[in-house]
């Protein structure tokens, strides 16, 4: 029971794991703000655009 014990207190594989988790929900946190900003600015253009062409 007790090299179980140990074997599990030191098993480390579950918390990295968790890290790679929480690094790619951060990853895609950040994608989708950036994205919406640009896509805003892009929108932005596009009416600029549309607003100068004559009709």
């Amino acid at each position: 029971m007790s090299k179980f014990l140990r074997n599990f207190i030191a098993d480390e594989s579950g918390a990295t794991a968790i890290e790679y988790g929480l690094i790619a929900a951060l990853i895609a946190v950040v994608l989708i703000a950036s994205i919406s900003v640009l896509g805003q600015k892009v929108g932005g253009t596009f009416d600029k655009v549309g607003a100068a062409m004559p009709q």
